[in-house]
């Protein structure tokens, strides 16, 4: 059942251009310095879009990440603005537990301001080699003979609720507010790429929900898009990661874009 949640918003008044990344998987300081160093961008707002790497690590691992960056962060004015990804903890993803003044992971339904863009963040997805991703760690606390940390920001290999959650009342919420002209989730409605479901067999042998799961995830996102139709927000930008591979198409009115890993792109 739908609840009624908190709406973080978040301005960016000194930002001058919005990035979205692909999935960057852990690489935190490569992004740093892809952004700031190779590219030399200044006074941007870098969103990544979902499987950014939050949990395979104990959590003063990312704090230490934001220590280390600070500096150049600072120097060029950026801030980088993290989405719930499959390959993620959700415990960091409440508008809360990991907020800094550079970097921040934001809940979904998160509504962003910058550049007379007015942003929706909304994460999850289904990870196809969750049934591996659980056996590994079921062997790795077997080798740790019970010394293991339970608390919610345990390191870990897969986390349940990974899935995106459909929620009308926060899409109400947001509507009666805000006018959404660009949204930035993982994976992608139905009748976005990537369509091929090729590497889907193998994992579906083991794990006998994972295609239903799969297309449940993708009308998730649909009733998304339908929703946001239906209150006629003036979407013009639909960013996605995911697939591990690069695409855009027009479909009515909105551009689709599939983000490759580290994949760049400018929203303009």
């Amino acid at each position: 059942m739908a609840t009624n949640p908190i709406i973080h918003e978040y301005s960016f008044s000194e930002a001058k251009s919005i990035i979205v990344s692909g999935d960057i998987h852990g690489d935190f300081n490569l992004l740093v310095n892809t952004v700031c160093v190779q590219y030399q961008i200044r006074d941007a707002v870098v969103i990544v879009a979902g499987d950014c790497g939050f949990g395979f690590e104990q959590k003063g691992y990312y704090d230490n990440i934001v220590r280390k960056n600070a500096k150049r962060m600072n120097e060029c004015n950026n801030w980088i603005v993290f989405v719930r990804g499959n390959h993620d903890n959700p415990a960091y993803f409440d508008g809360k537990a990991f907020v800094h003044k550079r970097f921040l992971a934001v809940s979904d339904y998160a509504v962003l301001n910058a550049c007379d863009h007015t942003i929706l963040c909304v994460g999850g997805a289904i990870s196809i080699d969750r049934s591996y991703r659980r056996d590994a760690w079921e062997q790795y606390v077997r080798r740790q003979r019970g010394s293991i940390d339970n608390s919610p920001f345990a390191k870990n290999y897969y986390w349940e609720g990974e899935a995106p959650a459909y929620n009308p009342i926060a899409l109400e919420n947001i509507s009666a507010k805000h006018s959404i002209d660009t949204v930035i989730t993982h994976t992608a409605p139905s009748f976005c790429e990537l369509q091929s479901k090729g590497g889907l067999g193998a994992y579906a042998l083991q794990d006998v929900t994972l295609l239903d799961d799969v297309a449940k995830e993708r009308a998730t996102i649909d009733e998304i898009y339908n929703a946001l139709k239906r209150h006629n927000h003036p979407m013009a930008h639909w960013v996605y990661g995911h697939f591990h591979q690069s695409w855009n198409s027009n479909i009515d009115g909105v551009l689709f874009k599939m983000l490759d890993i580290m994949e760049l792109y400018e929203i303009r």
